[in-house]
């Protein structure tokens, strides 16, 4: 849905109210250590998508499970057993 620049501008001027206006309340902080736990969680995630993706990629490019493994750095078995159900619309 197009929007005109007014429109846009207007929205801009909104978010810079709210964001001078805002105050942080006790329940907004974060310590260092959770916030640092939650952005390895989130990058692991993130890893786990990418390489389950890359192994479907290879699989679907003739690769083999015994090829798969070493470049993960594990055995066949154990590549086939963790990715083999890695869903086909990955």
């Amino acid at each position: 849905m197009p929007r005109s620049v007014q429109d846009i501008l207007d929205h801009a001027d909104e978010l810079a109210k709210r964001f001078e206006e805002y105050e942080p309340s006790p329940e907004d902080e974060v310590a260092v250590a959770e916030h640092l736990l939650r952005r390895a969680a989130l990058a692991r995630a993130q890893s786990e998508r990418q390489t389950g993706e890359a192994v479907l990629a290879a699989r679907r490019a003739g690769v083999s499970w015994k090829r798969i493994g070493a470049e993960l750095g594990i055995s066949a078995q154990a590549a086939q057993q963790r990715y083999g159900s890695v869903p086909k619309s990955a």
